[in-house]
């Protein structure tokens, strides 16, 4: 298959199914359903490189420490939705309890999706450095260390 053949895979679908950024088509983790075990190896366990461009996915050693920040903005973004969201349909008061309800459930909302945060800080983390590069069949992918 040619390259003018290739429909170019779309940023945000890459990014809603988690694939690799060079090529747009190899997944980038070794399960699809984060929540079927709930462990950090079966969570976080990806691929070493792509299995269609055979672009590295551990750039250098310690390369996924980075994704902790990231993680974290996804979190705090998240977070200001959700109490813009509560704030809109609820409200906030000081006479009541409001504020600790959403609290609660601002809480229980990220320990549910935690592990979908994390698999998109990786996502995230990883576009950083590697781009969608159209010719990937033909050139060789990043390499840091």
């Amino acid at each position: 298959m040619d390259a003018e053949s290739k429909p170019r895979p779309g940023y945000l679908w890459s990014m809603f199914h988690l694939k690799c950024p060079r090529c747009r088509r190899g997944d980038l983790f070794l399960h699809a359903n984060p929540y079927r075990k709930i462990s950090t190896d079966y969570v976080l366990g990806m691929y070493k490189e792509c299995p269609v461009c055979h672009q590295r996915f551990y750039l250098e050693p310690g390369f996924w420490f980075g994704t902790t920040y990231v993680s974290y903005a996804i979190t705090v973004v998240f977070s200001g939705f959700t109490f813009l969201l509560w704030w809109l349909i609820l409200g906030f008061s000081l006479t009541d309890n409001r504020l600790t309800y959403w609290l609660i459930a601002n809480g229980i909302l990220i320990i549910v999706l935690l592990p979908v945060f994390m698999r998109l800080s990786r996502w995230i983390f990883l576009n950083l450095f590697v781009r969608y590069n159209e010719n990937y069949d033909k050139e060789e992918g990043v390499k840091f260390g």
